[in-house]
Order: structure tokens, then C-alpha cells, then sequence
């Protein structure tokens, strides 16, 4: 097993020459992915009390969406069986199609519902799918069309551990809603003399509520952002952020969950103890997934002047460079001028970091960088002219 999987990673990394339209590579890959997917939805539908997130429950009822399922089932066959017939390397293929064929066997799309109650706690696989889809058919076609770096690959250096990382983010939502909103939770209990106020926010316009959400959200990330980056034991935790080599959409997935669950909570406390509308937050939540996987994706485009007031993924890239210029600068998540506000602020003009990561020996591989806060030396690496970020 362990040597099938060797193969499959092999021909996914594949170089981009040999990865040319007509070679199998491209209807292997789809016909993976969309296995992947109806395999997952169907396991989810097989046993909601377990895999399903409740959120997602309106989609679930669509009534196409069934349909849908056995469409990308369909469709991950077909593809399979192309990529055999035209890729001299069967691994792809292979792999979807016994992928798909486990999505039929386990019922496939009109695969009827375990209905046994689990234990209160559900693992967000159905959720973990469609963000998944849904960001990487946004972003990823944009960075093979409108690159920075038109080398990069989409299954570039360290892009496993990555993928690991927004499984873990999405899969547990339930664990990280409940820690992440256990704050304002206890601070709506105790605060029953700020009703007044909190209708007075309820009744502003819903745009007006946005932005009110938007900036005081960004003021507060961006002090939580540079106090990671002050205070020694604190970088420990975002250093495993900082520690990717490469960006793309899917390297903002990589945080430490300590993290996560710190940011979250400091970013929820406007929005769900101040008054705004529910509507409001919910847009608030499925914008900053996409405005977060923009900033790190690696998507072109100067931005000389709009980059000084609204976030772009150069702005961005450079408070994840290499270079000393680039330590320490560019905090803000939404809006450059609250760096420009308290001196932080960087984008020189038309350029952009020669390299990317941190001057340290973070260790690859999830748990290692799990325990790193706890284990960490500080201790350099050999680039030249680096020094600790913290």
C-alpha cells in the first residue's frame, strides 16, 4: 500500500511538462478529485449523525442535489477510464475509478441514511468537500491563468501537509465553533445593560453593519497579529504559519490550532456581542474564507495603488517574505491603512518577495509543528542575511 500511494504522489507531482493536455494527467486528476468528492458526500449521507454539519442541512434538502452526486459519480468514471486509455502511467485512473466504485457499492447517490444517533459530536466532512470545491475552483484556475510565480504547481512543495491542515480547520468545526465562541457567549450572558445598544447596531442598514464589521474586526486582528509576532512564545504558534516555502490558496490553511482558535475568538467578539445581524455575520464568516485564500494565493497583479487601502494578495506576500525588508510588516488582513496608521505598512513599488518562510528550523509534518511552540530553539537556518522574525 504504502508503495501504491509513492506512485500516486509520484504521478499528482508530476512535472508540468509532462502534465501537457492529451496525456491523461489532466482527465486522471479530475477524475480523482470529483471520486474524492462523491465518495465523501455519499459517506456523509450514509451516516449523518456523524459526518454532516447541521449549516449545511439547506443544501442537503436541495433537490437536486442528489442528482449532483451522481453526476460528479458519472462523470469521475468516465474520466478514470480516459486517463487509462491515454496515460501510459494507470495510477490516476486507477485510483479514482476504484474510488468511485467504493461511492457506488456504499449506495451511491440514492444511498439511504444510518439513522443511528452519534454522540452529540459531528466531524464536518460534507463541509470539509465543499469549501474545499468551492476555493479550489475559485482560486486554482486563477493562479494557472494569472500567475505571480508561473513555475509553481498546483501540487507545488509541501502542498500535503496543507491539505492536511484545511481538513483539520474544517472537519472540526463543531470543536472550534464551541471554543471560538465560548468568549462572547460569556460575555453576552453577563451583559444584559447593553440591549439598548445592541438593537441601536440591529437597526443600522445591513451594508453599514458590514463595514462596521469589517474595520473593527481588522483593528482588532491586526494588534493580535503583531503581538504574535512580538512576544517569543506567542510567534511559537504563527511561526508554524510563516513556516510555508511557497503561497498559494491553500497555504493559508496552515495555522497552528492554538491559533485558530485564538483568532477566532478575538475576531468573533464584534460580531456576535455588539448586536449585528445574524445575516450579517454569516456573510461576514463566508467572506473572510475567500478573502483569506485571495490573499495567499498565488494570483498576479501589481496593485500599485489600490494596494495601499485594500488588501492584495502582494500586499500580503510580502508579510510573508523572506527578505528583512519584509519582517514584521503588512498586518492588517482587510485594510492597509491601519499598518499605515502605526508604521507597519510595506509594498514597494512593482516588486514582490524573492522567497517566502522564516529563518528558523520549523519541522515538516503536522504534529512535529503542532509541538513546536513547546520545542522551539529559535534556532536559524542558513539563509543568507536572515534573522529570527520575532
Amino acid at each position: 500500500m504504502a508503495g501504491y500511494l509513492q506512485k500516486l504522489m509520484r504521478d499528482l507531482e508530476s512535472p508540468v511538462e509532462v502534465r501537457r493536455f492529451g496525456s491523461g494527467w489532466f482527465s486522471g486528476f479530475f477524475g480523482l478529485l470529483f471520486a474524492i468528492s462523491g465518495f465523501v458526500m455519499v459517506v456523509a449521507l450514509k451516516f449523518p449523525a456523524w459526518f454532516t454539519t447541521p449549516e449545511l442541512q439547506i443544501v442537503r434538502d436541495w433537490g437536486g442535489f442528489r442528482t449532483a452526486i451522481h453526476v460528479i459519480l458519472l462523470a469521475s468514471y468516465a474520466l478514470a477510464l480516459l486517463s487509462l486509455l491515454l496515460r501510459p502511467r494507470k495510477v490516476l485512473g486507477m485510483t479514482a475509478l476504484m474510488i468511485g466504485l467504493g461511492a457506488t457499492l456504499l449506495g451511491g447517490a440514492a444511498v439511504e441514511g444510518d439513522n443511528a444517533s452519534g454522540w452529540g459530536m459531528f466531524f464536518g466532512l460534507d463541509f470539509f468537500i465543499v469549501n474545499l470545491l468551492a476555493t479550489g475552483f475559485m482560486w486554482a484556475p486563477l493562479e494557472r491563468f494569472v500567475p505571480h510565480r508561473r513555475e509553481q504547481r498546483l501540487f507545488r512543495h509541501e502542498w500535503r501537509e496543507d491539505l492536511f491542515y484545511f481538513l483539520v480547520s474544517t472537519m472540526f468545526v463543531q470543536v472550534l465553533a464551541f471554543l471560538t465562541l465560548a468568549p462572547s457567549q460569556i460575555i453576552n450572558a453577563n451583559t444584559n445593560s447593553w440591549d439598548t445598544f445592541r438593537a441601536l447596531v440591529a437597526s443600522l442598514p445591513w451594508l453599514v453593519q458590514f463595514a462596521i464589521v469589517l474595520v473593527a474586526s481588522d483593528m482588532l486582528q491586526y494588534w493580535y497579529h503583531r503581538l504574535f509576532h512580538k512576544v517569543p512564545f506567542l510567534w511559537g504558534f504563527h511561526a508554524v504559519h510563516h513556516s510555508a516555502k511557497s503561497m498559494d490558496w491553500l497555504a493559508g490553511s496552515r495555522m497552528h490550532i492554538v491559533e485558530v482558535v485564538l483568532l477566532r475568538a478575538i475576531t468573533s467578539l464584534p460580531l456576535f456581542t455588539l448586536g449585528f445581524d445574524a445575516a450579517v455575520m454569516q456573510a461576514y464568516i463566508g467572506f473572510i474564507y475567500v478573502w483569506s485564500s485571495l490573499l495567499h494565493a498565488n494570483v498576479g497583479g501589481n496593485f500599485n495603488t489600490l494596494g495601499h487601502w485594500i488588501a492584495t494578495p502582494r500586499f500580503h506576500h510580502w508579510h510573508h517574505g523572506l527578505e528583512r525588508e519584509a519582517f514584521d510588516v503588512n498586518f492588517a488582513i482587510h485594510f492597509p491603512w491601519i499598518d499605515k496608521l502605526f508604521g507597519t505598512f510595506h509594498l514597494p513599488q512593482d516588486r514582490w518577495p524573492k522567497d517566502y518562510g522564516i529563518p528558523e528550523d520549523v519541522p515538516s509534518g503536522y504534529a512535529g509543528q503542532f509541538l513546536y511552540p513547546w520545542t522551539r530553539t529559535g534556532k536559524k537556518t542558513d539563509e543568507p542575511g536572515a534573522e529570527p522574525a520575532e
